[in-house]
């Protein structure tokens, strides 16, 4: 009797072992981090139980939509976990920032809805509006 305790304490310690890590791996393993540029487009506070900061940059440029042949903005929908960086964030809206984030494998209601987390401000500048839209003519 006091062997079959035995096991099964050491296979319960073994399952919460490896339920712990793969948790761990899954929502707190940082997958990748970098700078991304581009014009704020919006910040904002929402959630039913778990309120968070979500953000959206637009970048230059312009990618296909999967499945179609539309052409749609280069947009990163990023989760901003500081307060006073979402702060700072609303009040620039429409400006050139650099944002520097934090990629995680997994979501937790109370970190954003995003896999991606903006933990830092490199930079913030005002919008280039100068840009030149080149108007072709039919010319027969």
């Amino acid at each position: 009797m006091k062997t079959r305790t035995k096991v099964i304490s050491i296979v319960s310690l073994v399952i919460a072992l490896v339920l712990a890590a793969v948790i761990g791996f899954k929502f707190y393993f940082v997958f990748g981090e970098g700078v991304k540029a581009g014009q704020l487009n919006q910040v904002m506070y929402k959630g039913y139980v778990f309120k968070t900061y979500e953000g959206r940059l637009i970048q230059a440029g312009f990618k296909g939509a999967r499945g179609s042949s539309s052409i749609q903005s280069n947009e990163f929908d990023f989760s901003i976990v500081d307060k006073g960086i979402a702060d700072t964030l609303m009040r620039c809206g429409g400006k050139m920032v650099e944002l520097h984030y934090k990629e995680y494998l997994g979501t937790l209601p109370w970190r954003g809805m995003q896999k991606v987390i903006v933990d830092k401000i490199v930079s913030i500048s005002d919008s280039d509006n100068s840009t030149v839209i080149p108007i072709i003519t039919d010319t027969e």
